[in-house]
């Protein structure tokens, strides 16, 4: 299993999906709201189709960290923006050891490249 450029855009475009619907999930209101429950559907849908290719070539773990991890901050991020959820210091310390953490796994690991 060989991590290419393509493997990365792939994981990419999985990651803004999910942080889009995951983000559109509070705006739903529960599958209320029409388009906002459409923009959650076909986010999911592009970020897990868009995972499975990305599993092709990189293992499982190391996929789901990086997909995990900046997805935690991007939506964390959406909700302090879009949503006005307030984020406290320990929040922030949590969030910036998320971060810490994506970058030892790719940066130090290489288990990517197996």
């Amino acid at each position: 299993m060989n991590a290419t450029a393509s493997t990365y855009l792939f994981l990419g475009i999985a990651i803004v999906a999910e942080v889009i619907a995951t983000t559109a999930l509070k705006t739903a209101d529960g599958f209320s709201r029409l388009v906002p429950s459409v923009v959650v559907i076909l986010g999911y849908g592009i970020a897990f189709t868009c995972l499975s290719l990305t599993l092709k070539s990189l293992p499982t773990g190391i996929a789901y960290a990086i997909w995990s991890g900046i997805g935690i901050v991007l939506v964390s991020a959406l909700g302090w923006i879009v949503h006005r959820q307030s984020l406290d210091l320990p929040a922030l310390i949590g969030l910036g050891l998320i971060i810490a953490g994506v970058l030892v796994v790719n940066l130090f690991s290489n288990s990517a490249a197996h």
